[in-house]
């Protein structure tokens, strides 16, 4: 077979690739492609390719910018609104909109903060006022009664009679901040070194025994129901003065001939301690209010107290992560629920 020679450009036009192969007979195979289609290809995505990096690129940059000033606009805006919080402005809110968005949950989170401080603040302005208020007055009757004694005591008697009013306004006084100081205690408590399992059941007919005299001689039947043993993790002495100021309230506003009665059940995946009695009970208007420290209806005014006792008790279940529900209508049931993986301090 003749070999035929092929060159790489015929005519000047087309682009021919060539192999030459030997044969066993000694002829010479010769195989030619054209390549020209190939290298049009080539030549068309480059020629894309570079026509279209330059606008993409363009468009990343103003995409870039855009991102940016908007992100320094939102960061201004939050920058002008914390500095009127840090003036003093404690209604002013984040910026945020209803959107999945790293920025918005993170607005969302700091507001619902700062709800929570204006709140905090706004109790704590007022208990300074509540407790010279409350001071006050057992000291100022502690103090009249003295000076009336001094002036007017003419026996021993009438001055032992005199000594014994301004002991009891001082008394009165001291349980106050007794009281306070305890409820600092427990709000700022972040240990659970003393917690452990407590036996409710036991811990509520302790209440029972403790209250069961105060009970009988305003003729109020106090009862319990511990049919379940049951367990919770906690601080049994925080537990036991919980249960002991709901059994004290009761008590204390249940009218004579009365019935309180306290109940440990057990509920879908948490436990129940309950209180009950057959006393005025707690207006929907009131069930927030007598939380607050030093609240005292009106009804309930000359009733001897500080209003400090539920406020006692919803610290001591907030630092359990147990939650306290109150009850409207007539007769009073308060509950304490104890979920089975409670969440406590540590």
């Amino acid at each position: 077979m003749p070999l035929a020679r092929v060159d790489d450009k015929a005519a000047g036009a087309t682009s021919v690739r060539t192999v030459a192969r030997s044969l066993e007979n000694g002829d010479i195979l010769v195989i030619g492609r054209n390549v020209d289609e190939t290298g049009e290809i080539f030549r068309v995505v480059g020629t894309a390719f570079a026509l279209g990096l330059l606008p993409a690129f363009c468009l990343w940059l103003l995409a870039g910018a855009w991102l940016s000033v908007r992100a320094q606009r939102r960061v201004e805006e939050v920058n002008l609104r914390v500095q009127r919080i840090i003036a003093g402005d404690l209604h002013e809110r984040l910026p945020h909109r209803k959107v999945d968005e790293p920025f918005s949950r993170l607005a969302a989170i700091v507001n619902g903060m700062l709800d929570e401080l204006e709140t905090t603040i706004n109790a704590l302005a007022g208990v300074g006022n509540d407790i010279a208020h409350d001071l006050r007055t057992p000291l100022t009757r502690a103090r009249l009664t003295l000076e009336r004694g001094r002036t007017n005591a003419a026996t021993l008697e009438q001055l032992q009679e005199v000594a014994d009013k301004a002991i009891a306004g001082i008394d009165q006084s001291l349980t106050i901040v007794t009281a306070l100081l305890r409820l600092a205690e427990i709000e700022n408590s972040r240990r659970s070194s003393a917690f452990g399992n407590v036996a409710l059941d036991e811990m509520l007919r302790e209440v029972c025994d403790m209250y069961e005299p105060i009970a009988e001689d305003k003729q109020i039947a106090l009862s319990v129901d511990t049919s379940d043993k049951l367990y919770v993790h906690g601080d049994r002495d925080l537990l036991l003065e919980a249960v002991a100021n709901l059994v004290d309230n009761a008590i204390k506003f249940t009218p004579e001939s009365g019935a309180v009665r306290l109940e440990l059940l057990r509920g879908e995946g948490e436990t129940i301690v309950r209180v009950t009695d057959t006393g005025p009970g707690i207006s929907d208007q009131e069930q927030e209010a007598v939380l607050r420290r030093f609240y005292r209806s009106d009804k309930i005014r000359n009733t001897p107290g500080v209003g400090l006792g539920l406020n006692l008790v919803s610290a001591i279940v907030k630092l359990h992560g147990f939650r306290l529900i109150i009850h409207s209508g007539p007769g009073g049931r308060v509950e304490i629920i104890c979920p089975d993986e409670q969440v406590v301090g540590t």
